[in-house]
């Protein structure tokens, strides 16, 4: 067990160094406020697989570009599904420059850095849901409870694992997030 919370770890930490260099074209680092491009920086550039589809209140479907369709093989043997989605509607220079908020944009709330809330602006604007899988045909994966919006571009789908997607040991949270949870 213990080696797969390190085999977990360690692919998290390479995503994380991956993701911290990831633009989409138009938003290179040099076009955004208060960072320098450096000579060495790496750049990484992401194609999305597929885009929301979202109606009002019921199930989303995350409808996946052909090309992309036989990646979802197996899919359906899960209950859950993570999605790695892109904050498109939050894409500018002012936007990713922001590093502190207000959580939900609650006023009640502390300001906190955006790297200890899950705040749509952020220097990279990607976003992580675990959704549960309601169905899937043929290259569309219908969902429930995804926090996106209609159009928003799909980066990835991985499997939700119980195993090394849960937390280990006790887990904490700051107070004005437990208090939203209980709401």
């Amino acid at each position: 067990m213990g080696g797969r919370l390190v085999s977990a770890r360690r692919a998290l930490a390479a995503l994380a160094l991956l993701l911290a260099a990831c633009h989409f074209p138009g938003s290179a680092p040099e076009s955004r406020p208060g960072v320098a491009a450096a000579e060495d920086e790496r750049v990484f550039q992401l194609h999305p697989i597929g885009k929301v589809v979202k109606k009002g209140d019921g199930p989303a479907r995350l409808e996946i570009e052909e090309r992309y369709a036989q990646g979802l093989l197996g899919l359906s043997e899960w209950s859950h599904v993570q999605v790695i989605y892109w904050f498109d509607q939050n894409d500018t220079p002012e936007q990713r420059a922001v590093l502190q908020v207000h959580p939900r944009g609650d006023a009640s709330a502390p300001m906190t850095g955006v790297f200890a809330c899950r705040s749509p602006v952020r220097p990279n604007l990607l976003a992580l849901t675990t959704c549960r899988i309601v169905s899937i045909e043929g290259r569309v994966v219908t969902v429930e409870d995804i926090d996106a919006f209609d159009g928003t571009p799909i980066l990835d789908l991985k499997p939700y694992s119980p195993g090394p997607d849960q937390a280990r040991g006790e887990v904490r949270a700051p107070e004005w997030a437990r208090k939203r949870a209980a709401q």
